[in-house]
């Protein structure tokens, strides 16, 4: 059996004594279109910081690829590409400069960086707005750059915090065109989103966090099986969860 591409082990992430991850345990795939879905606050963006390094596992084990995110962090960091939610970048850079540094941080040789931001680049169909300062390029463009950015270092594994928030519909379908090649080349994802219809169109399983518990985990037919959309799920997992229910 291959090893999962992320395996997540009673996971606990506090923060004082406000307990933001409650022990959670699930793992994903190679070659999986994971969703990581559940309302603000339920303890997505502190699963994924525990995941990447920027914050402390408090218990429970983490392992990309077989490494440890503890122990292996920087052979597990160099298997994730992340695009979070926040724009954090220089927004006066340029797209082509963003990109550049980057590679420069994961050690790729000159020549190699520049041909793997070529090639992003043209994937994510920002060819012309490479020499556009970040600021004044559109939500749905500053969205392809952060992904391109995740993508620079040919990571196994990509990461994407609400990619398409803030992208108007039109982009949106242009973005879950490019990220369904993406995976059907291989690369292993995982979304976060609060669009449930983009978790249905994209996703082969999907976990429902809420409370910092995975309160549901199902693959996408077995939950659209009985003729309820994911939204429908969704919302009578987080409701049942809400009124202290077992759903």
């Amino acid at each position: 059996m291959d090893e999962p591409a992320l395996e997540i082990n009673n996971l606990v992430k506090k923060y004082g004594d406000k307990v933001a991850v409650d022990g959670i345990s699930f793992h994903v795939k190679r070659g999986e279109f994971f969703g990581f879905l559940g309302p603000n606050g339920a303890g997505k963006t502190s699963t994924i910081s525990c995941i990447t390094g920027t914050a402390r596992v408090t218990l429970g084990e983490i392992k990309v690829f077989g490494f440890d995110v503890v122990k292996n962090y920087r052979q597990a960091r160099k298997k994730i590409g992340i695009s979070p939610q926040e724009f954090n970048v220089d927004i006066f850079a340029k797209p082509k400069d963003i990109l550049y540094f980057v590679g420069g941080y994961f050690g790729i040789p000159k020549k190699e960086r520049l041909e793997k931001i070529e090639e992003v680049t043209k994937e994510l169909g920002l060819e012309k707005y490479m020499d556009t300062p970040f600021r004044a390029l559109s939500g749905g463009y500053k969205r392809r750059v952060m992904i391109a950015r995740a993508m620079v270092h040919d990571p196994e594994l990509l990461i994407l915090d609400e990619p398409t928030a803030g992208v108007d519909v039109e982009l949106r379908h242009d973005m879950w065109r490019i990220l369904t090649d993406l995976n059907s080349k291989g690369k292993t994802i995982l979304l976060t989103t609060h669009y449930l219809e983009e978790a249905q169109r994209l996703c082969d399983r999907i976990g429902i966090i809420f409370g910092g518990k995975i309160a549901s985990l199902e693959s996408k037919a077995e939950l659209i099986k009985d003729g309820q959309s994911i939204e429908e799920h969704y919302l009578a997992q987080v409701s049942g969860q809400r009124n202290g229910a077992v759903v």
